[in-house]
Parts: C-alpha cells; structure tokens; sequence
C-alpha cells in the first residue's frame, strides 16, 4: 500500500497543479473582462484615457503586468485590457497575453 501511494503523490500533485493553473487562467480572464468594463465607463463618462486607465488599473495588482488601450469609436468609447497568463501565481507569466474588450456609448452631451 505505502509503494501505490508513493506512486501516485507525483501524480496528484501534478492533477492539482493543472486544475490551480487552469482557475489561474479563468481568473485572469474575469479580471481583464472587468476591468474593460470598468475602463470603457469611465472613459465614456469622462471622455479622456487617463480616467480609463486609472479605472482599468484600479483592481488589478502590478503583478498581472496590465497594458490597457483606451479611445473614441465613433459614438462609442472603447477599452482593450491585455493581462498576461500567470503560472501557478500571478507575477510569473510565459508572456502570453488574455484580452478583454469592452465599450460604452458616449454620454457627452452635443453642443
């Protein structure tokens, strides 16, 4: 009994450490998605890229490395959030980036 479990330890550290990975990943995904959104309101609110940016960054860590391009389409204002893939904790990434996109109609008034 003790050698099958000797056996299998390796093996159930590594199903463990997929299945923390693959919540790492549906992780960033959620905090990129948000975080457009977040970007996206504020920019159409305001109608400048610094207040996208500030609101884009304001829940996501240094450590996710978050690049966020924000900017008018029209009458819509748009926000693109690119975190990079995390293995095993945030802060050390392969550099592949997840993206999310977001936008929100313009609520400046016409003059």
């Amino acid at each position: 009994m003790a050698l099958e479990f000797v056996g299998m330890v390796p093996l159930i550290l590594l199903l463990l450490a997929a299945v923390w990975e693959c919540v790492l990943i549906g992780y960033a995904f959620s905090l990129a998605g948000n975080a457009a959104d977040e970007g996206a309101r504020a920019g159409a609110v305001h109608g400048d890229d610094g207040a996208c940016q500030t609101a884009a960054a304001e829940h996501i860590g240094d450590a996710w490395g978050m690049k966020a391009d924000c900017g008018p389409s029209g009458d819509v204002y748009k926000a693109t959030v690119k975190l990079n893939i995390p293995v095993l904790y945030p802060g050390l990434d392969i550099g592949v980036p997840i993206t999310g996109e977001a936008g929100a109609a313009m609520e400046k008034e016409a003059e």
